[in-house]
């Protein structure tokens, strides 16, 4: 099968493979149809991510239909079309039993870093029980494709952000993973949200998809905030953006006693002034997300409460996933999300 494949810090190849097999009884193998390039993908291609494995499969955002289960398996069976977990997780261990499943001890984010991965033709999901969701037949593949990652991601983080219909939110970010948070956090019905990016072009992305959002460039992200709060600063501030300049700005725009929530991945390790923030008497909330909650957004999706198919700018077959990756990286023609289709 064809399979683009980490070979080297700097470099991704799509080669042949042989076909994904079930290993262990919780297994499933899924037929991919339908698989998606997330920023995570880029930090594994500089050689950001220590843990991913030289050779391994890359991609951790897809749909596909099951194409065979291990004795194990009861949540789903082939010919099933699922979406698929960025999390392996085991469901028994000290942190699972807690809802912490991106520690889980026998998981954590696995597929497409340390296992082979979803932009193939065919990818292995351990503890399937809890890797797939299975996608309703009135929901599209394009529908469902955020699922398991970057709508996982932002349901988590505007979760355990606490937000309340009272508060102002202030999403720092407008890239994939930041929209999919500004469609959760909308779920919480916040009284005011802004969001900051630095891109024109994703900010006018944003005022044409969600005209009740306040959207601001940095220069002016403290001063817009002042007027809507009284010179107080966000309630909750959500960082998704993921520089220096961004995760400064995510505490010095939330308020004295606000939550800050920070989602992105950092390619470098970030400082904490606290004499500078001392007596805000912050909160932060930091990590790896905790992909719990597929089920019940693919609910979400279902009943129309939350729709992202309008991030897919651009698709590709996954004979020029290369192609796509550099429209991906550059930030070309407007890129939001790329979908990949097989062959």
């Amino acid at each position: 099968m064809k399979a683009l494949t980490y070979t080297a810090k700097g470099r991704f190849e799509l080669n042949n493979k042989p076909k994904q097999d079930i290993i262990d009884p919780t297994d499933a193998v899924v037929r991919v149809t339908l698989s998606s390039i997330c920023s995570s993908d880029l930090h594994i291609l500089h050689g950001a991510v220590p843990q991913a494995e030289v050779g391994i499969t890359v991609g951790h955002e897809m749909v596909g239909v099951v194409e065979a289960v291990g004795s194990e398996v009861f949540k789903v069976k082939p010919g099933d079309r699922v979406a698929v977990n960025v999390e392996t997780f085991c469901g028994e261990c000290f942190y699972c039993k807690r809802g912490f499943v991106n520690n889980c001890t026998s998981g954590g984010w696995k597929i497409g870093c340390r296992i082979d991965g979803g932009q193939a033709e065919y990818v292995r999901v351990p503890f399937a029980d809890n890797g797939l969701t299975p996608i309703p037949e009135d929901v599209s593949d394009e529908q469902a494709l955020f699922v398991g990652d970057i709508l996982a991601t932002g349901y988590w983080a505007a979760k355990i952000s606490e937000i309340s219909s009272d508060d102002s939110v202030l999403i720092i970010g407008a890239g994939p993973t930041g929209l999919c948070t500004l469609e959760c956090v909308r779920l919480y019905n916040p009284a005011k949200i802004v969001v900051c990016e630095i891109d024109e072009t994703r900010r006018e992305f944003v005022r044409t998809h969600y005209a009740d959002v306040i959207v601001v460039e940095p220069k002016e992200c403290q001063k817009v905030l002042d007027g809507l709060t009284d010179e107080r600063g966000s309630d909750r501030v959500i960082e998704v953006a993921g520089t220096e300049d961004t995760f400064r700005m995510a505490w010095e725009c939330a308020r004295p006693n606000a939550i800050v929530t920070i989602v992105a991945l950092y390619e470098k390790a970030q400082t904490l002034p606290q004499p500078d923030m001392y007596g805000k008497n912050l909160t932060f909330k930091t990590g790896g997300v905790d992909a719990c909650d597929c089920d019940k957004i693919m609910e979400l999706i279902a009943q129309g409460k939350i729709e992202t198919t309008h991030l897919i700018t651009h698709c590709y077959p996954l004979s020029r996933i290369l192609e796509a990756y550099r429209l991906f990286e550059k930030r070309e023609d407007g890129v939001i999300k790329v979908a990949i289709s097989t062959d």
